[in-house]
């Protein structure tokens, strides 16, 4: 079977695309997130229903077989945009990026800042090269055995949530998203991050409103760290510290994203989005 011939809702599955996450609202701001390193989109669910009166929302989806490197997944997504920039060419445009997502969403910033009213970091990834246990143990992933790689995603589980603060059909849905990455991307991913190293005069050129979040419990990454880094190297960047949350605190239900944006945004922002 061609690809021409393939039915569109296959395709798609193989395509770099923006889920629908709410119901169209032209006359809302675009709300766009950009997810960890399972490339779903699906964990955004606990946030949405908190953002939807305020913005459309979609939620980026990266192809289980994509094995992009940065430049490429940064330029399919900028290309994404440009389409809906173009549908809509007066429309505010936030961009959100969590972990693996936070590396995408900063090359997405650092080549077309301009087109987008404010950047969120959550718990960036770009903090990875500061793990060296992590590095080094990320190399494993690609040699363990294919009945072994399971339970090992498993483990990871109290490194990548503060389970207490999550209800068990979001630790499901993590266990799940995580689980369904192929050996082999996962692999790649986790490549993709030990490279990710992005030029600190290139981040000083981001001269946009950024919101970094970080997380005071991160038992994965040293997400305060980080977010320390970027706000002092990023020119117009505010930084807001969870201190009891894990690292992926978007799941947490006492954790409300809108709430902590219309805190942190400045005063006519903090208007609009009242």
């Amino acid at each position: 079977m061609t690809v021409a011939s393939l039915p569109s809702s296959r395709l798609k599955e193989n395509t770099l695309h923006f889920l629908q996450s709410t119901a169209p609202r032209p006359d809302l701001p675009l709300f766009l997130f950009l997810p960890g390193m399972d490339g779903t989109g699906e964990l955004f669910t606990v946030q949405i229903p908190r953002l939807m009166d305020a913005f459309e929302i979609r939620c980026l989806t990266i192809p289980k077989t994509d094995q992009s490197d940065w430049e490429t997944l940064a330029s399919k997504t900028i290309d994404l945009i440009n389409i809906e920039r173009k549908a809509n060419p007066k429309r505010e445009i936030y961009l959100c990026g969590e972990s693996f997502g936070g590396c995408l969403a900063l090359l997405v910033g650092i080549v077309a800042p301009q087109w987008f009213s404010r950047l969120i970091l959550v718990n960036p990834a770009s903090s990875f090269k500061q793990r060296p246990w992590l590095r080094w143990g990320s190399y494993l992933t690609q040699w363990l055995p294919d009945w072994f790689y399971p339970s090992s995603v498993m483990g990871l589980l109290p490194f990548l949530a503060s389970l207490g603060r999550i209800e068990a059909l979001e630790r499901q849905a993590l266990l799940t998203a995580m689980s369904s990455l192929p050996q082999e991307i996962s692999a790649w991913r986790l490549e993709l991050l030990r490279s990710f190293k992005p030029n600190e005069f290139h981040l000083r050129d981001i001269n946009i409103p950024v919101l970094v979040i970080a997380s005071g419990a991160d038992r994965l990454l040293p997400s305060v760290l980080e977010a320390q880094y970027l706000t002092q190297t990023l020119r117009n960047a505010q930084m807001v510290v969870l201190p009891d949350s894990g690292h992926a605190c978007l799941l947490e239900n006492d954790i409300d994203l809108y709430a902590i944006i219309q805190a942190y945004s400045p005063c006519q922002d903090r208007d609009e989005l009242a």
